[in-house]
């Protein structure tokens, strides 16, 4: 007897429609309509490749480098801002008064000595995640901001992401209804830690690199409560890489679920996969890197394929800075404030605990990243 679609229990229902146009949304990096600050760079690591790069196709006005290592800072000045100032002392570039923006991406246990200095001389800051280890200690710097009149963000730049970013915008403009879930899944190589001092790191998945999806997450949920999180770490087989190489992570909100699945060891054949289901639609995202996704958009009318531009590192930190300057610019808080990335560090701590310890955990209730 022929199976039908009344009795295959949804297993084989394939229905996506017509494909229609793509929705026109408002996903790349916005700049200021005016205000383009002199901006000073604290840390000089290789990361910060990205942030030059990325300053400068949008723009921003780098007038001020500082590293410990002189002849670091001296050649990201002379690749991309021959102009701009270099020093190997973070005091002295607070001391310069056309500086008004601060982009801290020192290591953690540097920042936040030298986000109170920055935060302290007036300056508005951007600083690199993961913003703080200890909640109660980031709350501080959130209302030092708050009592200096300056803004206080976290470089979270995997918002501004092409994908993530157009996803972001779909759920703003309620093209999928209301979210029901988001399945995050990674599957890279990440051994070029060997040998770094990453690492050394023992909750490195979930920790430096979670950190990204445990803020989109967040994000995504941002208008309902985190109710509980579960999380495990374990070595993959064959890994050569010191910490535990795979990860996953499951979120309980208020009528939704997040689970974000990571493998660090995969050599052949990466992919990285994003599904967000809601009450009146889904959007997939695929591919074999994060600046290589094909982002599809269901929904009742069909589904459309929307043709987007951009990286994870370029547009990336290009929106991370700028929209703390369009927030300095409007007077408002910025989306990526460190007010906001709390919840997002909550949400990463209560998971590295949740592993090390084989224990459901509630968000916010682990006040300091777990040392394991």
């Amino acid at each position: 007897m022929a199976e039908t679609l009344a009795d295959d229990y949804g297993l084989s229902k394939t229905q996506t429609g017509a494909q229609i146009a793509a929705p026109a949304l408002d996903y790349k990096p916005r700049n200021p309509k005016s205000y383009n600050p002199a901006i000073g760079v604290i840390g000089c690591g290789g990361i910060v490749v990205q942030h030059l790069n990325a300053y400068r196709h949008a723009g921003f006005h780098v007038t001020a480098l500082c590293d410990h290592t002189e002849s670091k800072t001296q050649a990201y000045r002379d690749k991309f801002y021959p102009e701009a100032f270099v020093t190997t002392d973070y005091r002295e570039l607070l001391r310069r008064d056309e500086i008004e923006v601060v982009d801290i991406a020192t290591h953690p246990e540097d920042r936040v000595e030298i986000i109170e200095a920055a935060l302290g001389a007036g300056k508005h800051v951007l600083s690199q995640k993961p913003f703080v280890v200890d909640l109660d200690v980031g709350e501080r710097l959130v209302e030092m901001a708050g009592a200096r009149g300056v803004k206080l963000a976290v470089n979270q730049n995997g918002r501004w992401a092409p994908h993530f970013s157009f996803i972001r915008q779909a759920l703003k403009a309620g093209l999928i209804g209301e979210l029901m879930s988001a399945h995050f899944s990674a599957h890279w190589d990440h051994n070029w830690i060997i040998g770094t001092k990453f690492e050394e790191i023992e909750s490195l998945v979930l920790y430096d690199f979670g950190v990204h999806w445990f803020d989109l997450a967040s994000h995504f949920f941002a208008d309902r409560k985190a109710l509980r999180v579960s999380a495990f770490a374990t070595r993959a087989a064959g890994q050569r890489a010191k910490p535990p190489m795979l990860a996953q992570a499951t979120i309980e909100f208020e009528d939704g679920q997040a689970s974000l699945v990571f493998n660090a060891n995969v050599t052949l054949g990466q992919e990285d996969r994003t599904v967000v289901a809601g009450s009146a639609g889904t959007i997939i995202s695929a591919g074999p890197s994060l600046s290589e996704q094909t982002v599809t958009l269901y929904t009742a009318d069909g589904y459309a394929r929307p043709q987007l531009e951009g990286t994870w590192f370029r547009e990336g930190f290009h929106g991370a800075m700028g929209e703390l300057l369009c927030a300095i610019e409007e007077s408002r808080e910025p989306a990526d404030s460190a007010r906001d990335n709390l919840r997002s560090l909550g949400l990463c701590f209560a998971a590295i605990a949740s592993a090390a310890e084989g224990a459901v955990k509630t968000p916010g209730s682990v006040r300091q990243l777990p040392m394991t």
